[in-house]
């Protein structure tokens, strides 16, 4: 049996055939994870290290051409590896930003607008992810960066980038560490409903559920306003999201929509409250047709914590 090949030299020359894979086909993800799925041992801390030492001095000294077609590959790189189901999930998200922070040394805002603004974007959901670091400073840097993408992505130039910058943007002031509680909560909200400005039911259905059930999560944590008005908003989003996140089309997102509909109804503050839990309580059990113990076992959070409602 072959020995893995961890060292400097093994890593480069693994980076650079996952590199060669993505440029030869066009960012295949089924083809990058085949390789991947055979080298789990070298996506560490070291193979983004490796990917700095190679790129930034590379990108220096390559043609104006030539540098942007790496540096896109390197952006397709970073955009893949964090999807992959597989290692080590915070060494592959800081593969992922150290992939985006190279990138941005060829895309400047100047030379190249749509570019820089789209790693902005991606570098922020990046960071919003990222597990290694002091998570407040992490979102932080992710607002920072959606922020900078918006720059760009305007509601006239390009709305469905813009959407998305918001909606991802949304996504990070819900998680602020920082500040105030309340305004974030309000400021994420802002951000869902800008989003929903493009993102309608009939242009783009996905977008807007996942928008909708954004925005329901948010009502549901919502400090200002009057508590039972909140959770009666939540409901609605999540019924919304819910016509699109069918069980046959969608059907992860759909449990996911379900559970977060059955946590809305358990804190309902109208109706009756027998009513409320009967509601809850079904759809915590809609939920678990897809949350099955072995797709989700009790060593996985979300089956563990869903089994523990019903008990």
């Amino acid at each position: 049996m072959a020995m893995a090949d961890n060292t400097s030299d093994g890593q480069l020359d693994f980076l650079l055939e996952v590199l060669q894979a993505i440029a030869s086909s066009n960012g295949n993800q089924q083809v990058v994870e085949k390789l991947l799925e055979a080298n789990t041992d070298k996506l560490n801390d070291k193979l983004a290290e490796i990917l700095r030492a190679w790129a930034i001095p590379k990108l220096a000294e390559a043609e104006a051409d030539e540098a942007k077609f790496i540096a896109a590959v390197i952006g397709n790189f970073s955009n893949l590896i964090p999807e992959f189901p597989l290692g080590d999930k915070a060494s592959t998200i800081e593969i992922a930003i150290t992939g985006y922070e190279v990138a941005l040394t060829v895309f400047s805002r100047e030379a190249f607008p749509f570019d820089w603004a789209i790693t902005q974007n991606h570098l922020g959901l990046a960071y919003n992810n990222r597990i290694i670091g002091d998570k407040a400073q992490n979102i932080e840097e992710a607002i920072a960066c959606c922020k900078q993408a918006l720059r760009v992505f305007t509601f006239e130039a390009f709305p469905y980038e813009w959407a998305m910058t918001q909606n991802n943007l949304g996504i990070a002031y819900g998680d602020r560490i920082k500040g105030e509680k309340a305004e974030n909560i309000e400021d994420a909200i802002a951000c869902y409903q800008e989003a929903l400005r493009v993102y309608t039911f009939d242009a783009f259905p996905i977008e807007w559920a996942r928008t909708q059930d954004n925005i329901g999560i948010a009502y549901g944590d919502r400090i200002k306003g009057e508590k039972p008005e909140n959770i009666e908003e939540a409901i609605a989003c999540y019924q919304e999201a819910l016509r699109v996140y069918t069980f046959e089309a969608f059907p992860e997102d759909w449990a996911n929509t379900q559970n977060n509909l059955g946590n809305a109804y358990g804190h309902r503050i109208k109706g009756e409250k027998a009513e409320n839990i009967e509601e809850a309580i079904a759809c915590y059990q809609e939920a678990l047709r897809v949350r099955t113990f072995e797709a989700f076992p009790v060593g996985n959070k979300r089956w563990h914590l869903l089994y523990s409602v019903l008990s």
